[in-house]
């Protein structure tokens, strides 16, 4: 058994470590706060943008040039939207998780539609390319251990970014799709349902799917309706052209896309953070409970062993 002054040592230890848990919950808690404000202050944005864009959406199948172009997938472009830092629980595992899942079997990503259009890839699974763009040094740790290729890494982007710093991300996705280095564009990142809950998500971003864009709308927000999302579609009268539109928006809601993943990637980390420093936290005002519980105890076996042996002399000096 541990002695008295090692126990009080090891209680000291844990209630220091307790008191960094406790700030540390604390600091991640203002965070999250902001990153939750940010992600509401984007959605009804987000919901009108891509509303309208669906609505807009009737020349997907007649205009496939650009990016609206659809083609068999042989090569795969993934955005993977993790943390820099650990301490957020399974946050970053689950993503990465995901990621390799696909890899291991990257029938989804083989496949390419867009409205009721479907492309399936013939080529096999070793075939098939699939590079990275991280946006998080965690990932980007884990996707370089899975031996494949990394074009771009942004770590600067993890917490709060500015709107005009994702578009060098846009630019890198749109300028290799439209050369047709790759055929089709995916981002890995996780939804923010709410404080104790996270949803990792798989999104193709290009080509554009109507069909994905209506999902990702109705699933953004469990309130929907109150964007107008249940409302029937609304009749445009657009000019000069929709396809002159569709080439100036669709940039754009390519950039709005991947801005709202971080942003949504960033309120699940810090929400995945302050429980997990908050679960820290408890775990270690237990343990020192149980170690002031075990010192409490030699103590009143050293007292009682004391005052047997004072009786005991007292009683051979009586007798």
């Amino acid at each position: 058994m541990a002695s008295g002054k090692e126990i009080k040592r090891r209680i000291k230890s844990i209630q220091n470590t307790g008191k960094i848990t406790r700030a540390m919950e604390m600091v991640s808690a203002a965070k999250m706060r902001r990153a939750i404000s940010s992600v509401l202050a984007i959605r009804p944005y987000a919901h009108s943008a891509w509303s309208v864009l669906t609505n807009l959406a009737r020349s997907f199948e007649q205009n496939q040039e650009g990016l609206l172009a659809v083609r068999e997938v042989k090569s795969v472009l993934a955005i993977a939207i993790t943390s820099n830092r650990g301490l957020c629980g399974s946050f970053n595992s689950q993503l990465t998780k995901k990621i390799k899942e696909e890899l291991v079997s990257p029938k989804n990503l083989k496949i390419n539609r867009i409205g009721t259009k479907k492309i399936e890839s013939k080529i096999t699974d070793e075939e098939l390319k699939i590079d990275f763009i991280t946006v998080g040094r965690k990932g980007e740790s884990v996707i370089r251990r899975t031996g494949k290729e990394i074009i771009a890494s942004f770590n600067d982007l993890t917490y709060l970014p500015k709107f005009e710093a994702v578009r060098a991300v846009g630019k890198v996705v749109i300028d290799d799709y439209l050369v047709k280095k790759y055929d089709k564009v995916v981002i890995f990142y996780t939804d923010y349902v709410s404080a104790i809950k996270q949803e990792t998500k798989v999104r193709q971003i290009l080509p554009l799917s109507k069909i994905d864009l209506e999902k990702q709308m109705a699933e953004m927000d469990i309130l929907a309706e109150q964007y107008g999302l249940a409302k029937p579609a609304s009749e445009y009268k657009v000019e000069p052209s929709p396809e002159e539109v569709l080439d100036y928006i669709i940039p754009r809601l390519i950039e709005m896309q991947i801005y709202h993943a971080i942003l949504e990637s960033n309120a699940s980390k810090e929400s995945a953070r302050m429980v997990a420093m908050r679960n820290a936290t408890d775990a270690a005002n237990e343990m020192a409970d149980g170690f002031t519980l075990a010192y409490n105890q030699i103590r009143q076996m050293k007292i009682t062993q004391e005052i047997a042996e004072i009786s005991a002399g007292m009683a051979a000096l009586d007798n």
